[in-house]
C-alpha cells in the first residue's frame, strides 16, 4: 500500500460483506479492501459530473427564490 491511503473504519449491512467475500473468493478481487477501493472509485467516477449540475440547480432555485422574494417585497410597499 503506498503512503497516500488512509485507513477508515465503515459499517456495512453482512449481505454486502457477504457479496464483498463472494467476489474476493472467485478471484475478482484481491481482498475485500481492494473490492471497497473499487467500490467507491466507481461510485465517484459515477457521480462526479452529477455535482455541477446539482449546483448549477440550487443556485437556480436559490435566485428563483430571491427573485419572489423581491416581488413581493415589491408588491407589499
Amino acid at each position: 500500500m503506498d503512503g497516500d491511503n488512509e485507513k477508515i473504519t465503515i459499517r456495512v449491512p453482512r449481505r454486502y460483506l457477504r457479496a464483498i467475500d463472494y467476489l474476493v473468493k472467485a478471484d475478482d478481487f484481491p481482498s475485500r479492501s481492494e473490492a471497497i477501493r473499487a467500490a467507491v472509485r466507481d461510485m465517484i467516477y459515477e457521480r462526479i459530473e452529477m455535482v455541477p449540475e446539482k449546483l448549477e440547480k440550487i443556485q437556480n432555485a436559490e435566485q428563483a427564490v430571491a427573485n419572489l422574494e423581491a416581488m413581493e417585497r415589491e408588491i407589499t410597499k
